[in-house]
């Protein structure tokens, strides 16, 4: 194997190491009740997330859970688009979800379009940003149910 294509091979297959090597292997984390349906969620680390079904002061759990999903994604890709040498100028990711609308009201599916500008991104390699990602790296996409369709696109802007 040429040079050349030893690189682009690299380039494609990228190895994460790093921010997956050092999970935390049992997180935890404290939901206290304030009043009503509003609740005071804290990571083990001290972060604070509001939880009000009323939206009144807070966010509902399937706020924060969507939020879950696009954020592991967006870790993953971003990472793996800078370990294939992209030079990232800016990235937003936009999230939609459709609920049953009977309980259990869970994701029926989630749509997710990826915003991106830069260097050195190409369809090829955003492609194998996602596949990675979803099919390997992304520990919240693997812990929903298998019917649930997650289904991202992303737009390439001149950076």
């Amino acid at each position: 194997m040429s040079q050349t294509n030893e690189t682009k091979d690299h380039e494609m297959q990228p190895e994460l190491g790093g921010y997956k090597a050092d999970i935390l292997p049992v997180n935890k984390s404290r939901l206290t009740w304030q009043r009503d349906l509003y609740f005071m969620g804290t990571t083990q680390r001290g972060y604070e997330v509001e939880f009000d079904v009323k939206y009144e002061e807070g966010c509902s759990p399937t706020e924060t859970f969507l939020l879950s999903v696009a954020g592991c994604i967006s870790i993953d890709v971003v990472h793996i688009l800078k370990k294939m040498r992209c030079e990232i100028a800016s990235y937003e990711m936009a999230a939609e979800g459709r609920r049953r609308l009977s309980p259990p009201q869970y994701y029926e599916s989630i749509d997710l379009m990826i915003h991106i500008s830069g260097k050195g991104i190409t369809p090829a390699k955003i492609d194998r940003a996602i596949d990675l990602s979803l099919n390997k790296y992304c520990s919240v996409y693997h812990s929903l149910r298998k019917d649930l369709a997650v289904n991202v696109n992303y737009e390439i802007a001149e950076g």
